[in-house]
């Protein structure tokens, strides 16, 4: 995917469409290089590393702002020196151009 894809806004998704297929997840990821296709290619995962539990939730405030200003919420789970976002579309129960816009938002974040 050549579009920058940080540039983009989360759409609504209201179901009825088809998650991305295998392929189709593979060539976004392109545009998302250090998160990695997990569930067979029904979610994304990236873990984050910091030096220490403030950081670690300094950053997923950080995220909950974005997923807010998107309407696109992740699955995060952070501790003492990391935090780990997965996202998928749950209407979907799978992946959709979202959740590729919104792991670059993420990516783009300080200390990302």
């Amino acid at each position: 995917m050549s579009e920058n894809l940080s540039a983009k806004s989360c759409t609504p998704c209201r179901g009825g469409v088809e998650p991305l297929s295998l392929k189709m997840a593979r060539d976004y990821l392109a545009s998302t290089p250090r998160w990695s296709l997990m569930d067979g290619g029904h979610r994304l995962e990236r873990k984050f590393t910091f030096k220490d539990f403030a950081a670690a939730l300094a950053f997923v405030n950080k995220v909950g702002a974005i997923a807010e200003e998107e309407g696109h919420h992740p699955d995060i789970s952070f501790g003492w020196g990391y935090a780990t976002v997965s996202v998928f579309t749950h209407k979907i129960k799978g992946l959709h151009e979202n959740d590729f816009i919104l792991a670059s938002k993420i990516d783009r974040l300080p200390g990302a």
